[in-house]
């Protein structure tokens, strides 16, 4: 008699199994703007005023675009990653404003 390896294995099992309920897809619904509670916070890095949006919930190339939405409406530089978007300067009422206008819930120090 022949040996199965694994994938035959597998494929016998998927026949046997029933198939169970599709995995639920929260990404989309947790990007959505007006799902989002993003905190605003002032810093002063290496003595320069630095604005600081923290958790985003959402694809790193959603974090990107709105980084880049934000650094052209302040007309500063900045950069983003590991859910938190950094712009130069103390902008804060400017990016509260700009956010609330997407529909994102806003909090901290604005």
């Amino acid at each position: 008699m022949k040996q199965q390896d694994w994938k035959d294995r597998l494929g016998a099992l998927s026949e046997i199994l029933p198939d169970g309920p599709e995995p639920i897809d929260n990404q989309e619904e947790r990007t959505k703007p007006n799902v989002q509670q993003l905190v605003i916070r002032y810093e002063k890095r290496n003595g320069k005023p630095t604005t600081i949006v923290s958790r985003f919930a959402g694809t790193n190339a959603a974090l990107l675009e709105l980084a880049g939405q934000l650094k052209k409406l302040c007309s500063a530089g900045g950069s983003a990653k590991d859910d938190e978007i950094l712009i130069q300067g103390d902008v804060r009422k400017k990016v509260a404003v700009y956010l609330r206008s997407l529909g994102h819930v806003v909090k901290g120090d604005v």
